[in-house]
């Protein structure tokens, strides 16, 4: 659509994203100037619509971005109260004491939140600061200018044929410029892979990982309910097959999530990791505290995992990434959001200043060493070793000799130094032949449950009419590579079933992408292992409607 003539709007600063990263940013840039015109643009019906709430929440970000949240209102209303971390077997588990838990774990002086619900009350702070916020526009193009800069986004296409042609009752959509765009959409955006790709940020760096995080919200019975309980799992029912594991809260209301995550390095192709989600709600810990509740919402996201070793180079000229674009998660602690709200205000420390100076489009590398020398590098490095390592000595080496590592980082030192990635997740895929395929206990509709079934508490939508967002750039791979050398991974490891491979008798079997399950986690722009299936946006307001919870 590149010949499209579009209306066009300016403004200072253009965001892609209201996640914490971006309205971060949008507020910290109207502290600093009132006078600048920022807007902020969210591909969710809502803010928050794409979020499916459920963190502890460490709330230094907020600290230096609002000080005064708390008499403000921010919806941080449970502090953690309890931390518990588990090891588990099939039927029983071992209690892990905290006292040898490096200072870094402690969950004290943080909150369980609805992550959908702080980013609702954010944009309320943005949008009284003067930002301009648009929900429902999707950010389908980047604009360059003449000498290669990022010079704005295309948002708001809506009515494309089914084939991507424009037809009688589509919208182009319109052009929105800015002096600077900041990319804060989350893990592998669209947008954000373009950039990296184009100005090459990922050389010399360690290979993005990742992990897919799957994540239930449940009522249960009051009388098993403890707000302000944290506990995590590790072992069971992955074993030696991925790594990975749990986390259940307690929030208010007697309402519990209830999370598994799973490293998408794992070589066993027929691994199911939704199915391991479903299997890990039958121990017996974990039935206990659900039998008697309901599920009442389901979600999934990519979580990113690589690190310090990791993080591309942020900025180029026009643009900068912000927050899980980087990937800013310290994977021991399952925390990030902190860190995406600090890269946020240090993007618009950094434009502000840029702009004061009378400069435009240039790369913001003041954001990049604030980045890397600041709060989130120093937060980042001192656990940069744990995952290379669980990665390469599996679960029990890690624990010991990440543990360690970790003390000694804390003290100022690592005998350890950096450790390697290696492979991308996709590389990591082993061949069908070479493993063994896993038996999944068929789901029982009380505690576990059909992928479908479980979909529609995702409250996902797609306008079928539209083109597919999810694109393959060869039709024939799946049938003539993944199925018959992988056998079909992507039937598996999406957690919405959007893709089944269909054999009817005296046919070949044929690949169906059912786009209207997407719920947007991106596992399959990771996982592929022939990197065939390109994840870009549909249309705006498309996706999960997850509830305000």
């Amino acid at each position: 659509m590149s010949d499209v003539q579009r209306e066009a709007m300016e403004y200072d600063v253009v965001i892609v994203g209201a996640g914490p990263a971006g309205l971060s940013a949008a507020i910290r840039l109207k502290q600093l100037d009132a006078s600048l015109d920022v807007v902020v643009l969210e591909k969710g019906s809502e803010v928050g619509a794409h979020i499916l709430s459920g963190a502890v929440l460490d709330p230094c970000g907020l600290d230096a971005l609002i000080p005064d949240w708390k008499e403000k209102g921010a919806p941080l209303n449970v502090p953690v109260r309890e931390d518990n971390f588990y090891m588990l077997g099939e039927a029983g588990h071992l209690r892990v004491p905290n006292w040898p838990m490096p200072p870094l774990m402690n969950n004290h002086g943080n909150y369980i939140v609805s992550m959908g619900n702080v980013c609702r009350w954010m944009a309320e702070q943005a949008e009284a600061l003067g930002v301009e916020i648009f929900p429902g526009m999707s950010c389908s193009e980047l604009v360059y200018g003449d000498n290669g800069e990022v010079k704005g986004v295309v948002a708001g296409v809506f009515g494309l044929e089914p084939d991507g042609s424009i037809g009688e009752n589509t919208e182009p959509g319109m052009e929105l410029h800015g002096k600077y765009v900041f990319l804060s959409e989350g893990v592998r955006g669209s947008l954000t892979k373009e950039v990296i790709a184009k100005y090459d940020l990922s050389k010399g760096k360690e290979p993005q990982k990742f992990g897919l995080g799957m994540k239930e919200i449940w009522e249960i019975d009051p009388a098993k309910h403890r707000e302000g309980s944290v506990t995590h799992t590790m072992g069971w029912p992955l074993g030696k097959n991925a790594g990975g594991g749990s986390f259940i809260y307690h929030l208010e209301n007697n309402q519990v999530y209830v999370g598994f995550v799973v490293h998408l390095n794992y070589e066993n192709p027929h691994l199911f990791p939704y199915m391991e989600f479903q299997r890990f709600k039958h121990h017996p810990m974990v039935a206990e505290l659900l039998e008697g509740g309901k599920r009442v919402a389901y979600g999934a996201r990519a979580i990113s995992e690589g690190g310090y070793q990791s993080m591309p180079k942020m900025v180029a000229p026009g643009v900068a990434i912000l927050g899980c674009g980087v990937g800013m998660v310290n994977v021991p602690r399952i925390k990030g959001n902190h860190n995406a709200m600090l890269s946020g205000k240090a993007a618009a420390k950094a434009a502000h200043a840029a702009i004061a100076a009378g400069r435009a489009s240039d790369e913001l590398s003041e954001y990049e060493t604030e980045v890397r020398e600041g709060a989130i590098g120093k937060d980042l490095f001192k656990v940069r070793n744990v995952k290379p390592l669980w990665s390469k000595y599996g679960l029990t080496a890690s624990l010991a000799l990440g543990g360690f590592d970790m003390w000694t980082n804390t003290l100022g030192f690592s005998l350890l130094g950096t450790i390697g990635h290696g492979k991308t997740d996709a590389a990591a895929t082993g061949e069908a032949k070479d493993h063994k395929p896993i038996d999944y206990p068929k789901p029982d509709g009380k505690l576990s449950f059909d992928r479908l079934t479980n979909v529609s508490y995702s409250f996902t939508n797609h306008e079928e009419s539209q083109p597919a967002h999810l694109k393959l750039h060869d039709d024939s791979i799946p049938v003539s590579v993944n199925l018959p050398k992988y056998a079909g991974p992507s039937a598996r490891y999406c957690p919405a079933g959007v893709y089944e491979f269909v054999t009817e008798e005296g046919k070949d079997p044929r690949f169906v992408i059912n786009f209207q399950n997407c719920v947007h986690c991106k596992t399959c722009d990771i996982k592929d292992p022939s990197q065939n299936i390109n994840w870009t946006v549909p249309q705006g307001g498309d996706g999960p409607n997850y509830p305000n919870m």
